[in-house]
């Protein structure tokens, strides 16, 4: 069994491969605090939930964007499964071609969700990813990482009014009855969830001209399945784009 572990920087995405099918799925906080004993302690609950043992996990590959719970991650893993992860990094085969000026800039969870894409979808595409910060990555027709756009999370967002503002308090975002809200609450969620919807037409319109070709658009991450249905682009939703990814990687290393 193969574990693929990606690790952002709100949450932990676990997942177990057993013969190339996804067995299960599930989450941790990220919190650089935690010891590796503490992860340890975790991911053992956490395999326990579905009825693996340690020894069960033949090997593992990690994709982050915190190296410090890397490295605490990867120290619990090798303790509970007597394995050395894979890290996904410099030296790692991935077979992605990418042409960004510095390619070693390239966020380990791109590359993950990019060699995905790549083995799922038609070509040239598009990826959205909404995490902490939301993520838009363009492949071309040929599956070269071009490069993409960085802008603030929905959630970071919202932290950035709540903390900023003397009378802006936190809300749920979820998506009000309205555009124009009447309320303090509905007016928040109209700009959280509408507004990076309407941003995420505008970008995937200026790309698509730049690309001079329809691409496929794919989503993936935390908030992305509550904001695409207010788009108005045909985006597909991939809950776990990043963990099929590190899971091809790993196969390209074996």
């Amino acid at each position: 069994m193969l574990l693929t572990i990606d690790i952002g920087n709100t949450n932990i995405t676990l997942g177990a491969y057993n013969s190339g099918f996804l067995a299960f799925t599930a989450r941790l906080a990220t919190d650089p605090r935690k010891t590796d004993d503490q992860y340890a302690i975790e991911i053992k609950h956490i395999l326990s939930l579905y009825n693996i043992e340690g020894e069960q996990i033949e090997d593992c590959i990690i994709s982050s964007v915190v190296p410090a719970v890397a490295r605490s991650v990867s120290s619990a893993i090798s303790k509970l499964c007597e394995i050395v992860p894979l890290m996904l990094g410099p030296g790692v085969k991935t077979g992605l071609n990418i042409k960004i000026d510095n390619p070693a800039q390239l966020g380990a969870d791109l590359v993950a969700g990019a060699v995905g894409a790549i083995d799922s979808y038609k070509m040239p595409c598009v990826i959205i990813d909404m995490g902490t910060a939301s993520t838009i990555s363009v492949l071309d027709r040929d599956g070269a990482f071009l490069g993409g756009v960085i802008s603030a999370g929905v959630r970071l967002t919202l932290k950035a009014l709540t903390e900023n503002t003397a009378l802006l308090s936190s809300i749920p975002i979820e998506a009000p009855k309205s555009v124009i809200g009447t309320n303090t609450t509905e007016c928040m969620q109209a700009g959280l969830v509408f507004g990076t919807a309407a941003m995420i037409d505008g970008l995937l319109e200026k790309i698509t001209d730049e690309l001079g070709e329809k691409p496929t658009v794919v989503a993936t991450g935390g908030l992305s399945r509550d904001i695409i249905w207010h788009c108005k682009a045909d985006i597909i939703y991939s809950e776990n784009l990043l963990l099929d990814g590190l899971r091809v990687i790993y196969e390209k290393n074996r």
